[in-house]
């Protein structure tokens, strides 16, 4: 089982889900990954949804604010970075090139935060905890698994995140992906948008174990959501892109998984 009760800074230990049809994606993922949701008051009109897996946090969901729906914001998935001071690691992205779209706060007790876009465009947060880690289960179905960045710039991208996590980065033999490491530890992947993908921004996108890919994709079409790209081969496993009922997309993947 992959049960985590603290993450060094640089690696991915959170994500969750601003969409603008709170309950509709409650009952969606509750539906796909079998999750249990604790809804927890988190400021006034402001419900921020905890999922459990076994007892154990693994993800969240929330309703999109008023101000991020005027902005155009679609519903997304965000990830998390775990930082050991998020002001000053924001103070560096910053001199590094990337835009500050959040400075730092306090999430209640649970940690700090900032919300960055990297020098390509990608968003991601930096995660300061206090009373939350971030994800107590990964690597296990249902749950977070990996965290990739699909971009058009993969040598500036490498530079900015090896300068601010000390990331370390290796190629496949093709060059076509990169695989990302914090230490000696695998944390993500980065990989270069390909043109078919049109105008989509540069993105991190979360991935999800599950136990059959063919079985998942199937629940997901059950459930009013999108299959994007079928289960591919990997040497890793399989793995597939879909979208929610709501547009948020993510990837799943079937396969051997670090513990």
């Amino acid at each position: 089982m992959g049960e985590r009760t603290g993450y060094s800074p640089g690696t991915f230990s959170w994500t969750d889900l601003g969409t603008t049809d709170f309950q509709g994606a409650k009952a969606f993922y509750t539906g796909l990954f079998g999750w249990e949701l604790e809804d927890m008051p988190a400021g006034e009109g402001f419900v921020y949804s905890m999922a459990r897996l076994d007892g154990k946090y693994v993800a969240a969901i929330y309703e999109q604010m008023e101000e991020q729906r005027a902005q155009g914001m679609p519903p997304n998935w965000l990830n998390f970075i775990t930082v050991d001071d998020v002001d000053a690691r924001t103070a560096e992205a910053e001199k590094l090139g990337a835009a500050i779209l959040s400075p730092p706060l306090d999430v209640l007790d649970s940690g700090r935060m900032a919300l960055v876009s990297d020098p390509t465009g990608a968003v991601f947060s930096m995660w300061q905890p206090d009373n939350h880690i971030g994800a107590q289960l990964v690597n296990v179905a249902g749950a977070m698994t990996m965290n990739e960045l699909d971009t058009r710039d993969v040598p500036a991208a490498k530079e900015f995140y090896h300068a601010l996590f000390g990331w370390t980065f290796e190629d496949d033999p093709s060059g076509a992906y990169t695989n990302i490491k914090n230490g000696e530890n695998l944390n993500g992947g980065m990989m270069e948008l390909a043109p078919e993908w049109g105008e989509i921004p540069p993105h991190w996108r979360v991935y999800f174990a599950v136990a059959d890919c063919d079985d998942s994709l199937a629940k997901i079409k059950e459930l009013g959501g999108q299959v994007m790209v079928g289960p591919t081969e990997v040497p890793a496993g399989r793995f597939a892109v879909a979208a929610d009922p709501q547009g948020a997309s993510f990837s799943l993947v079937e396969g051997e998984l670090d513990p």
